[in-house]
């Protein structure tokens, strides 16, 4: 059961990203096409650091006991294409609720 531990957390912290997304309409059930996209975007990106940082050699898996040994490459576990999507999600939503905070801030000072 161990070894599942990491990518339940992720999904547990994914859920809860979505549903905050979900409750005050903020990326993906606003505009789902821009956020999927943007998130699609900054996964790939991270994706295509990862792989040339395991082609140099720098990355690698090693011993980590909490993943579930599911690879989508050499020395790239599911739980990193995980991982990716949620920071890339929060990023998006942080992004967007400062952006709609601080265009309320400013219309209350004009």
């Amino acid at each position: 059961m161990t070894s599942w531990l990491y990518l339940i957390g992720l999904l547990f912290g994914l859920s809860g990203l979505v549903t905050l997304d979900w409750r005050y309409r903020v990326a993906v059930f606003d505009q789902p096409r821009r956020a999927l996209g943007t998130v699609g975007i900054g996964v790939v990106a991270f994706l295509v650091w990862d792989l040339v940082g395991v082609g140099l050699g720098i990355f690698f898996i090693g011993g980590a006991p909490y993943l579930t040994g599911l690879s989508i490459a050499p020395e790239v576990p599911i739980e990193e294409l995980l991982f990716l999507t949620l920071l890339c999600y929060q990023a998006l939503l942080l992004w967007i609720a400062f952006s709609r905070l601080n265009a309320r801030r400013l219309a209350v000072a004009s």
